[in-house]
């Protein structure tokens, strides 16, 4: 059984010139396996993840025929029931911790605060819990850490934070939104090699959204490649650069490569057709 399937979602924003589609008729679903979302900026994986959680408020319009987590539709959920949805079953990283963290509360008090939120427990417990979860994410000093404000921390330290925090509920599901893109490359791996022990040792399904096409060929399992708001192409992970959807092989020629260096790369031409193509071409 699949964790999520979502079915045929649709994101729009009014506006003066009419409906703007920021999502349209995505469909997809997710095992306990590491999904990746690529594509441009504006094609809609931020606001497809957000979607999921019901985070799009108004005069945002999320319409959808299905999304549902464990075979329970979120779009029939009141308010109130997706309180429990997000966090203690869908968590989400959002891509830079600077404007997800309070800067007026200690990093200690916040991973509680998301920890009480959802379990029953002692304030011994749940500090002890945080504790552990700092430690989940390789901080070596958890309790200097603990009582340290964000602005003391650094982009890298930043983001396992944030790892932690949204971890702690022990989510079926985690969406990390560009987890990375404000690290450098050796932090990168750091983070990386972290969620994917974590999503290992728990079983959990993780949807990675990125622009880095090389990152999420060896990180992930599947990709889906997000066009103009529409899922234009769906492939293996490890054979990423097999793909034949015009639009990804431009993606991927754009690339610079060490082993075959070019003086110009390639200019990603669209095609109006790529926005309101039918079908979505596969390679699974």
């Amino acid at each position: 059984m699949n964790l999520l399937d979502v079915e045929n979602l649709w994101v729009r924003f009014p506006s003066r010139t009419g409906v703007f589609d920021a999502v349209r008729g995505v469909s997809f679903s997710l095992g306990k396996e590491r999904l990746g979302i690529v594509g441009e900026s504006g094609s809609g994986k931020s606001m497809t993840g957000r979607a999921i959680l019901r985070l799009i408020r108004k005069p945002g319009i999320v319409t959808a025929d299905r999304i549902a987590i464990d075979g329970q539709d979120i779009m029939a959920m009141s308010e109130r029931q997706m309180r429990t949805v997000r966090g203690q079953r869908i968590s989400m990283v959002m891509q830079d911790p600077k404007f997800s963290l309070n800067p007026v509360m200690t990093v200690g008090e916040q991973i509680m605060e998301s920890y009480a939120l959802h379990a029953n427990a002692t304030k011994a417990e749940t500090r002890r819990k945080a504790l552990e979860m700092l430690e989940a994410v390789s901080i070596r000093d958890p309790e200097r850490v603990f009582r340290a404000y964000p602005h003391e921390m650094s982009g890298g330290m930043g983001q396992r934070i944030m790892i932690a925090m949204m971890l702690i509920p022990d989510p079926e599901i985690l969406i990390a939104d560009e987890p990375t893109s404000a690290l450098d490359v050796s932090v990168q791996t750091q983070v990386l090699s972290i969620l994917d022990r974590l999503v290992e040792a728990r079983g959990m399904g993780l949807i990675f959204i990125s622009h880095d096409l090389n990152l999420v060929s060896s990180f992930c399992d599947r990709v889906l490649i997000m066009y103009a708001g529409r899922i234009v192409e769906v492939c293996r992970a490890d054979r990423l650069s097999e793909a034949q959807h015009p639009y990804t092989r431009g993606l991927l020629n754009s690339l610079p490569r060490l082993d075959q260096p070019d003086r110009r790369l390639e200019v990603l031409k669209r095609d109006p057709v790529w926005r309101n193509a039918d079908s979505v071409s596969g390679m699974l």
